[in-house]
This record gives C-alpha cells, structure tokens and sequence, in this order.
C-alpha cells in the first residue's frame, strides 16, 4: 500500500470517509453519441441526460479495491477545479459498479450481516479489523476536510452518477436466497432494499460503461 493511501486510510479512520489510492487515469473516450430512446420501461437510461457538464469521465470499478474508484471519481472533479478552477456543474463524473465490487453499492446492515469488510479485507484503522459497515456509503457529519464528502451519498448529491451491473447483482441476490431459504424474486427484492438509495441498476457494467463513452465520457480504470 502506498504512503499516500495509507495517510488516507488514517483520514478515514477518523472521520468515516474511505479508503483509496490517489491515482487518476485518463483515456481517450468514443466520439460523443446522441441519446436513443430505450425500447422499454425495464431500464432508466435517463441519467444520460444529466451529463451535461463540458468534462466528462466515466470510472470503471469491477473490484472493491478499498473504494478507490470512489476516491478517483471524487478527486478528478477536485483537481479540474484546482488546476483550471473548473466549476463543479461543468465535471460529470459517471462511477459504474460491476463484476466483483457489488458491495459498494449495498447498505450497512448488508455489510455487517455478511462480514463484507472481513471478506473483502477492507481494514478499518479505527479498529484493525474488517469495516462493520459500508466504508464509502456516506460520511461523518462532523468530518472536515478535503476527503468529506468522498462517498456516494454526497458524490451523488453533487450530481455524480452511480450506475451498478444486473448480472454481478446476482451474487448478492444469491447471498439473500442461500441465508433466508428465499426465492430468487423475493431475495432480489429484499437485496434491492439494501441498495444504497440513488444507484441506477443498469443491464450490465459492460452496458453502462460502452453507453457512458458513447455520450462523450473519458474512461477511466479505477479501482
């Protein structure tokens, strides 16, 4: 782990926020695509209408990586700020969550009922164990700082995007199912309800990622 990541874990410890690296990638993205009509009600697409800013990235998160990706979609917006004095509403920030990083997305009864922090080795500095509860689902009220509202619920509020795979969702679906002798259709709903409020479910991470280029985002691997 590197020393900055380290000094951020102690930041966390504190005050709640999340672990990361301060690492930030860019690529070049597709040629901007204008929006299509989805042929059906089964998916909100809609959030394609709300990257409006002039800076667009999209940031792919298939792994936990002790929120990482939460912190590079975070401070991106940040540094465009620091270095061109970028106002906030002109950088659309898209987080895609798939493949093995579904827990970021689920709540703090989730966390704590499957030992996630434990499972994923996700430390808390506070206490030298596996976090009891969802690292980057929101901050400290009382936390101050440059990493304060580095976690979703703010990210979120500030108008960034947290779009989450259908198809890795099933291995928290599968959790459900296997621990309550559940249904797949009842665990789904009952999996659903531990979503952290605001995530987007999208047909898939691959699906969320291509359609997030196509509308002109920058991709970004960031976890």
């Amino acid at each position: 782990m590197s020393t900055p990541r380290r000094k951020f874990l102690s930041w966390l410890g504190a005050s709640s926020a999340l672990a990361a690296s301060a690492s930030v990638f860019k690529s070049e993205s597709l040629e901007a695509q204008p929006a299509q009509p989805a042929q059906a009600n089964k998916w909100d697409v809609s959030w394609t209408d709300r990257l409006k800013g002039k800076y667009k990235a999209v940031f792919d998160c298939p792994e936990t990586g002790e929120g990482a990706a939460m912190f590079r979609a975070c401070i991106w917006r940040d540094q465009h700020k620091e270095v061109y004095g970028t106002p906030q509403a002109e950088t659309s920030p898209v987080l895609v969550v798939r493949h093995a990083a579904m827990a970021l997305i689920m709540d703090d009864e989730y966390w704590r009922r499957f030992g996630i922090g434990d499972a994923e080795k996700m430390i808390d500095p506070a206490t030298d164990n596996g976090y009891a509860k969802n690292p980057i689902r929101a901050g400290d009220p009382k936390a101050t700082g440059a990493f304060a509202r580095y976690n979703l619920t703010d990210f979120m509020a500030d108008g960034g995007i947290v779009l989450a795979c259908n198809l890795a969702f099933r291995s928290v679906v599968s959790k459900y199912q296997r621990t309550d002798k559940l249904s797949a259709a009842d665990a789904r709903k009952v999996a659903l309800e531990h979503m952290v409020p605001g995530v987007i479910m999208q047909p898939s991470g691959i699906f969320a990622v291509l359609r997030a280029q196509e509308v002109g985002c920058n991709y970004v691997v960031a976890s």
